[in-house]
């Protein structure tokens, strides 16, 4: 017995050789990622204390602490709310929009562009696609504002062939496709170099002998690329998922406008107004932890699917 625990003894001392000499030898790693430790710790863990105002009737002057204890008062007046309901079918609408018609896109161009022989050609098309990514929503706006008005570039245009004027930034019907096809071009090219890098990573290998078979382009794309790629696909739409109730408010906000709140309305505006333009901190943070609690359960069943059908997750 005393021989197994001293040899158990020695196992971990030796262990923890082994993590201090890795430690000290990718010392300059770790030090990189300090900076990032201290921004989530900070920014993203620190103010989680703030939930508890889901649960108070907040006063500025009494403070988080000091404001009195409500319970299940604020989600129970949320779920009674017709507006906050509207806003949710809002959300989802146009977050579902975004999966279903952006998520493939970028699958697709990659595999375009792999295909590519001319690599000059190829960095070209990759700078393009990709630098919408770096522009923000507000520039975005504003050029979509002078092209899509009423005075805009494409009502001069449509007015050629006699088409009366359209302005797509008011009308209901044009505004939610407007958000999703502007989001997928913004994006499209982010996403596109990750499945671009995935691709990379293939042994040139399997390519070589699927071409000595007599397999066409086409056929080593659908049975060498795709499947080598599915990894990353299957960690993309997980996080994609575990996002389908929030995000864009950047886009929405910038674009938005009282007529179309009806169908542009979305959560995370929705908070920006009940929070900061009422001042009803509590519901805003009632809405927030709802919202990110679905959030949760999105990917963590996503994960699970995923791996029961492809057999890979996020861990």
């Amino acid at each position: 017995m005393a021989d197994t625990l001293t040899a158990k003894n020695e196992k971990t001392r030796k262990n923890h050789g082994e993590i201090r000499k890795k430690a000290f030898e990718y010392r300059e790693i770790y030090i990189m990622l300090i900076p990032a430790f201290l921004y989530y710790f900070i920014f993203c863990y620190g103010p989680m204390y703030g939930i508890i105002l889901a649960f108070k009737d907040y006063w500025a002057s009494k403070g988080i602490f000091g404001s009195p204890w409500v319970g299940l008062a604020n989600f129970k007046e949320l779920f009674a709310s017709a507006k906050f309901w509207s806003v949710f079918k809002n959300t989802l609408i146009i977050n579902m929009g975004r999966l279903l018609f952006g998520f493939p896109v970028p699958i697709i161009l990659a595999l375009l562009l792999n295909e590519v022989s001319s690599a000059k050609y190829k960095r070209c098309i990759q700078t393009i696609i990709y630098l919408p990514h770096f522009i923000s929503w507000v520039v975005i706006s504003g050029i979509l504002f002078a092209l899509l008005s009423t005075d805009g570039m494409v009502n001069s245009f449509l007015g050629i062939f006699g088409v009366a004027k359209i302005n797509f930034l008011t009308n209901t019907k044009a505004f939610r496709p407007l958000i999703i096809i502007s989001d997928i071009w913004k994006e499209m090219g982010w996403g596109t170099i990750i499945y671009l890098a995935a691709i990379t990573g293939i042994s040139q290998d399997m390519y070589e002998a699927a071409e000595i078979d007599g397999a066409n382009r086409f056929k080593r794309i659908i049975y060498i690329t795709l499947p080598s790629i599915l990894p990353t696909v299957s960690v993309l739409l997980i996080m994609k998922l575990g996002r389908l109730m929030t995000g864009g408010f950047d886009q929405v906000f910038n674009l938005y406008n009282e007529a179309v709140y009806e169908v542009g309305d979305i959560i995370d505006t929705y908070i920006y107004r009940t929070g900061l333009t009422q001042g009803r901190f509590s519901a805003a943070t009632a809405v927030g932890l709802f919202l990110n609690i679905i959030n949760m359960c999105m990917l963590l069943a996503s994960d699970k699917i995923s791996k029961a059908v492809g057999g890979s997750g996020l861990y």
